[in-house]
């Protein structure tokens, strides 16, 4: 599973959607979950980045695996999720920075389609306030972004997530420039 969750890493940074050593993937099997360990570089992922936590309870591993795995925790316990990619996509971050409401609507067609609305919600990193926001927002919607942090996009798969995360930045990219034209 880490070879998977190392072809969707490295595609976030390439893709300008999450510096290297930021960010997180996890992926669900059965009562357990694979995740990213703190710090890993996504562009570099091993067999030696990630690590196997219950999603019920904590281990001991929690104390490598990143720090947002009180977040994936959650989501798993309240979605049908079987996958998660966090990401900390620029403009996505820059529009809940401007947003004058707890959601972002898509102005162009896919993000209307595809999305419909985009939740914001609040809470430190790895904080159960975010958890909490987290898993709300995603048992109505595919993403939804952290104020003033980043994306959390859950599928069936890892390619399920990174489409609904470049959808969320596409969106977020669209509705700032076209606000920024019409100033």
């Amino acid at each position: 599973m880490w070879q998977e969750m190392a072809k969707y890493g490295k595609k976030l940074v390439d893709h300008g959607l999450v510096e290297s050593n930021f960010g997180n993937i996890s992926v669900r099997i059965a009562n357990k979950m694979i995740i990213t360990r703190s710090g890993a570089a996504l562009d570099e992922i091993t067999e030696n980045s990630v690590v196997e936590v219950p999603v019920e309870g904590t281990s001991e591993l929690d104390l490598i695996a990143s720090t947002e795995t009180i977040v994936h925790r959650a989501i798993y316990r309240n979605t049908p999720a079987l996958a998660i990619l966090h990401a900390h996509c620029p403009y996505s971050v820059a529009q809940t920075l401007i947003a004058d409401s707890d959601s972002i609507v898509p102005i162009d067609s896919e993000g209307m389609h595809f999305l419909h609305e985009i939740p914001i919600f609040k809470g430190m990193m790895g904080s159960a306030e975010l958890a909490e926001g987290a898993a709300k927002a995603l048992s109505d919607h595919r993403g939804a972004i952290a104020y003033s942090h980043g994306t959390f996009a859950v599928g069936k798969t890892l390619a399920d997530a990174y489409v609904v995360t470049t959808q969320i930045e596409h969106s977020c990219r669209i509705k700032y420039l076209v606000d920024l034209a019409k100033k």
